[in-house]
């Protein structure tokens, strides 16, 4: 019997990137509740969360063909033009991500981004305040509170449809998104070998990983403003 063909379209980078963002939220959400006196933490998962982001846009500039923004940028033509697919009896194939996944990818990044940044200015009060609570303007901090305190309702929306989705893909669509993500790999039957990419660029990922770790560590440790309180 022979064995399905394969090409390799997701690098190493990416595959590891997106399974240590879907731990990093799951934990996000567990630590939240300040009841379990895990809310320190969730400081740290999110800090974590916001390096992942902060690599996976320079990845998106930086990494190999079907990472970089240029190759999925989701236009309004192509969108329509996949979704009208739909009605044909051949499903259209992507290399790497079809248009209405890359709507996803951004704002999945989006989302997400917008939550880690808006928790460094968060103050309950009570059991944990951000490295830079206090030190903007008071309108603008609780735009972001609000943000932060609402915001992840909307990832577990975006969790939740990107989930049916791949279920979608997988069972009527006969497309193997999973196994893909997992390792790296789609069927030649999809792909064609000149879409492939023949490596990860892993030293370059694992320089970019130091130079995030280096800018994470400044930003809420070295960077981050002494707020002097005064009691009366």
């Amino acid at each position: 019997m022979n064995k399905e063909k394969m090409h390799l379209i997701w690098d190493l980078p990416l595959r590891i990137f997106h399974w240590l963002l879907v731990l990093s939220i799951g934990a996000s959400w567990y630590t939240s509740d300040q009841d379990n006196g895990l809310i320190e933490y969730h400081l740290l998962v999110g800090y974590f969360a916001l390096g992942l982001i902060v690599f996976r846009i320079l990845w998106g500039f930086l990494g190999t063909t079907h990472s970089k923004f240029i190759d999925f940028f989701p236009s309004l033509k192509k969108t329509i033009a996949y979704i009208q697919s739909f009605k044909q009896a051949e499903p259209v194939h992507y290399a790497g991500h079809n248009p209405l996944g890359s709507l996803m990818v951004f704002f999945m990044l989006i989302t997400i981004l917008l939550q880690a940044v808006s928790g460094l200015f968060m103050d309950d009060d009570i059991f944990t305040t951000g490295p830079y609570s206090g030190s903007i303007n008071s309108s603008v901090e609780s735009v972001l509170v609000f943000i932060h305190r609402n915001g992840f309702n909307l990832i577990l929306a975006a969790i939740a449809l990107h989930i049916s989705a791949v279920i979608f893909y997988e069972r009527v669509k006969k497309q193997a998104l999973i196994s893909a993500i997992i390792t790296g790999k789609k069927s030649a039957k999809m792909v064609n070998k000149k879409d492939s990419i023949s490596h990860s660029k892993i030293g370059l990922a694992i320089l970019i990983s130091i130079v995030v770790a280096g800018f994470i560590y400044w930003l809420v440790v070295l960077n981050a403003p002494v707020i002097e309180e005064y009691y009366y």
